[in-house]
């Protein structure tokens, strides 16, 4: 089974330093992960569009895509099938909003953080993750 998914790396600038919106969330063993935000398509969303609302679902903030910065793709178990997961990431410019869990329908979020940019390697969980971080930073460097 294919499942896509999207989201992205939301950047606000704070006193001259970009800053991404990460969020926590527990996994399966009950340890917290922080993450990027992002979540299923819903019914005729675009990509981007599922992007855009996930982010603030998430996060709090309300942004818009900039650009892409590439997928993430893998595979996991559930009770019953193996599921091949594709997740769409966005570079996104904050437009609004503030930081809460509060909008997140499916509570998944259970903390939300602002990270300098250049910190943020230490702070994501996944090197997959990491490695989208690491695109966002050379895109905002104008070396991607």
């Amino acid at each position: 089974m294919l499942e896509r998914s999207a989201g992205g790396i939301v950047v606000d600038v704070q006193e001259g330093r970009a800053h991404i919106a990460v969020i926590a969330r527990r996994n399966r063993a009950g340890r917290i992960e922080w993450c990027l935000p992002k979540g299923h398509q819903e019914n005729d969303e675009t990509l981007v569009e599922t992007a855009e609302r996930e982010v603030e679902e998430e996060t709090g903030i309300q942004g818009r895509v900039l650009t892409t910065l590439g997928t993430i793709d893998y595979w996991f178990s559930t009770h019953d099938r193996r599921v091949h997961k594709i997740v769409h990431h966005y570079l996104l410019e904050a437009t609004g909003g503030y930081l809460t869990v509060e909008k997140d329908p499916d509570r998944e979020a259970i903390d939300v953080e602002w990270i300098p940019l250049r910190q943020v390697q230490e702070r994501l969980t996944f090197p997959n993750e990491r490695r989208i971080a690491q695109l966002a930073w050379e895109r905002l460097a104008g070396e991607g």
